[in-house]
């Protein structure tokens, strides 16, 4: 799909859509419980199936080949749990590197014999120490890529993993542990990077019955094995951060936006919500009230930030940069690389292909801000964060923006072209 985006002022509000962290961790643990689980996804986002992203389509369609039965109304999945599992499914994970990486070990626990298969850069993506981590443990598998089949019984006892290649490893151990027989742990091997990803595997955990207990770099499950997960009843989704960011962003860009987004909770576990903070260093300025978040156009200015934590915020943040006067660097990036695209080199150059400045070293992207962009043509990359900085930099934008595989934004927010609509945006589809 190919949109042409025109420059607008952006103002008004909009229903940030429920998080895609949460309600992927959140269909695990219910697929595993004890009884079934009623899971509220409020906002107009949900109220069709059209507006589910892919990812938790992946996931959805991942769980019910396993066995459990995931059915979805307006605003609603209901999901029972699976009642007898199947012994040797095929897991398609699609794009969704959270569903390849959480599904890894839990179905390694629960099923004698899974396939794996995906699709776009998912095969390309590392997976490596996970495996391994599992193979330590009694799981032995056809490959160290997609696809692949595992097979054996997965035993109890201390699985080592490293903390820095991707936080997904740590959260499928997690999820997995209650769904083995006996009682084990993990122990990190490398420093933990996203630990907010872990926060929200965590609380989720919590919610359905199971407590960790974090010493250092140990976690252990509380309690004696074997544990299971147990139903809250009725769980609701809380609001997106790291989608919202765009559009936070693109708040803060231009002259006259002033958009308001309802649904967002400043205490959530979502580490994305720093979204709020990096934009203030940069000179943004927001109020926060009631669940809402009102952000105005502002005069940026460049800065350093230090992505690490955040890396699916850096596409919209270098947007942003660009809009901004003076340099931005965004250090220790490069595990970006080994997103749905390398997004230093994407990002870089999509800031470029706009008429911006950006240059990227191995680990690093600098925009060199000037206030505003020409325009002209972007590609996707087949990534959804890329779509969305390409559509929030027609704020400060001279001439129209055309986004080629602009579908690549159903990943994650199939509903963002309505809400930019919503808001003021102008754009149609070539």
């Amino acid at each position: 799909m190919t949109v042409q985006i025109y420059p607008s002022i952006l103002s008004g509000e909009i229903h940030a859509i429920p998080s895609k962290s949460e309600l992927h961790r959140i269909l695990i643990c219910a697929a595993f419980s004890d009884a079934p689980t009623e899971i509220l996804v409020p906002g107009p986002a949900y109220s069709s199936e059209d507006g589910i992203p892919d990812d938790i389509l992946a996931t959805t369609g991942c769980l019910r080949e396993l066995g459990a039965s995931i059915t979805f109304t307006p605003n609603r999945f209901s999901v029972r749990p699976a009642e007898a599992i199947n012994p040797s499914p095929l897991l398609n994970c699609h794009e969704s590197g959270s569903t390849l990486r959480f599904l890894l070990p839990v179905a390694a626990a629960v099923s004698r014999a899974p396939s794996f298969t995906g699709s776009g850069r998912l095969p390309e993506r590392p997976i490596g120490d996970l495996l391994s981590a599992l193979e330590e443990h009694g799981i032995t598998h056809s490959s160290v890529s997609l696809p692949l089949k595992l097979s054996g019984t997965m035993v109890h006892g201390t699985y080592h993993v490293s903390g820095d290649v991707s936080s997904q490893y740590l959260t499928g151990l997690l999820l997995s542990l209650p769904l083995s027989d006996g009682c084990s742990d993990i122990l990190l091997t490398t420093p933990l990077r996203s630990g907010s990803y872990i926060d929200i595997t965590l609380g989720v955990m919590r919610t359905f019955g199971i407590s960790v207990q974090v010493k250092g770099n140990r976690y252990e499950l509380s309690g004696s094995g074997p544990l299971r997960y147990q139903s809250p009843g009725t769980v609701t989704v809380g609001g997106d951060w790291s989608n919202s960011a765009a559009f936070l962003a693109a708040g803060c860009l231009g002259t006259g936006n002033r958009i308001q987004i309802n649904n967002l909770d400043v205490s959530s576990l979502q580490g994305d919500r720093k979204v709020l903070s990096l934009l203030e260093k940069m000179g943004a300025a927001f109020t926060c009230s009631d669940g809402s978040v009102i952000c105005s156009s502002a005069k940026l200015r460049g800065c350093e930030i230090d992505i690490d934590p955040t890396p699916d915020l850096m596409p919209v943040l270098a947007a942003a940069a660009a809009g901004a006067s003076g340099d931005s660097c965004f250090i220790n990036a490069s595990r970006l690389r080994q997103k749905e695209s390398d997004r230093i080199r994407s990002t870089e150059i999509l800031v470029n292909s706009l008429g911006g400045d950006a240059c990227s070293s191995s680990d690093s992207l600098t925009v060199h801000g000037t206030g505003d962009l020409t325009g002209g043509t972007a590609e996707a990359f087949n990534d959804h964060r890329i779509v969305m900085a390409a559509a929030i930099a027609s704020c400060i934008s001279q001439q129209p923006i055309v986004i080629h595989g602009a579908e690549a934004i159903r990943k994650s927010y199939p509903t963002f072209f309505e809400d930019f609509a919503s808001l003021g945006g102008k754009y149609h589809v070539i």
